[in-house]
């Protein structure tokens, strides 16, 4: 008994629809997911491999079955026959690409909207050069430049200390008493300044002041970063996290995102900085809150153990000249001189 065409058409979509399915929940090609943003990514470009799967094996398909079937036979000369234009099959052709595109924007909208896309902090305008260099810990990324660092203020804190000043904060004791600062029970988001320059990132924690080159932050709470850069575009990039903001000169740019995995991820620049930009790379730590809070305590007794050493004591409280007779004598400088400097 031959089978109707219209049934095998109907075998083979469906045979396409569970390849394209299957394929498309199981293609293996992002790493892990580490926040919970990565799972509305990986929603959305599962869905796109679904249905390029589905278009690809249709498509090859149909190329494959009618190279085969109208191949020209030995000893067949004629021509083909006419063929007039098919109006419904052009129809059809034309609007299930454009209601697959149209669905596909509306879900990236959707996704791009559930990742703060439309928040109204993500961009602020700030002067250039905006970052101070004083912070404990930054001359380990100075001296990767050859730029002289800035002497300007850090927008940053600057905005954190005006906010604290304003009575309508400053009544506020706690961001959690703030009804627009939770989020469905979770406690209100870290905040923490991103500084990146020719070729390092440097991480400030403005509730403590602590300073790092590597990015450390507790799983199951909400980060959010304030971005800025010293000299060129950068770019913060965390393959694992499924994040990517440009972190422009002259603007503060954010990005939030909560970590769900403990675990070491590679933080790359992916913006072409300069000659060095593939060593422009470190290191975010997902770690448990306890041991979060372990390394703000090692971090700020390493900073105040590094300050005491770096101060030069002058007990006795002797004349200049006698004080650094010992260091000045070993530079070959006459106390005579010293003197002279000194009046």
């Amino acid at each position: 008994m031959k089978i109707p065409s219209s049934i095998w058409t109907l075998l083979i979509g469906i045979l396409l629809t569970l390849v394209s399915l299957w394929y498309g929940q199981n293609h293996g090609l992002l790493p892990t997911a580490a926040t919970d943003e990565a799972d509305l990514m990986d929603g959305l470009f599962n869905t796109m491999m679904v249905v390029s799967t589905g278009i690809f094996l249709l498509v090859e398909g149909i190329l494959i079955y009618t190279a085969i079937k109208y191949r020209r036979r030995p000893g067949d000369n004629e021509d083909g026959p006419p063929v007039e234009g098919n109006v419904p099959l052009e129809i059809l052709w034309t609007a299930i690409p454009a209601i697959i595109v149209l669905g596909i924007s509306v879900y990236s909208f959707d996704v791009y909207n559930e990742m703060g896309g439309f928040d109204p902090h993500a961009a602020h305008e700030a002067p250039l050069q905006q970052q101070s260099m004083k912070m404990p810990g930054a001359a380990m990324a100075a001296t990767l430049n050859d730029t002289p660092p800035s002497t300007e203020p850090n927008l940053n804190q600057e905005k954190s200390d005006e906010a604290m000043q304003d009575p309508a904060t400053a009544a506020v004791p706690n961001a959690d008493q703030i009804p627009q600062m939770r989020k469905e029970g979770k406690p209100p988001a870290m905040v923490v300044n991103v500084t990146a320059m020719q070729y390092a990132f440097i991480f400030t924690y403005p509730e403590t002041e602590v300073t790092s080159g590597e990015l450390h932050v507790p799983i199951g709470r909400e980060v959010e970063l304030n971005m800025s850069a010293n000299d060129v575009i950068h770019a913060f990039w965390v393959p694992e996290f499924r994040l990517k903001q440009d972190i422009i000169p002259g603007r503060q740019t954010e990005v939030r995102f909560t970590p769900k995995k403990e675990g070491n991820y590679d933080l790359i620049c992916a913006e072409l900085c300069g000659p060095y930009h593939g060593a422009m790379r470190t290191q975010v730590i997902v770690e448990k809150q306890e041991a979060f809070e372990n390394w703000i305590q090692e971090q700020l007794v390493a900073s105040t153990e590094t300050l005491n050493q770096a101060i030069a004591v002058n007990p006795e409280e002797i004349s200049p000249d006698k004080f650094l007779a010992p260091y000045t004598k070993e530079m070959g400088i006459e106390p005579a001189i010293l003197h002279q400097i000194h009046h």
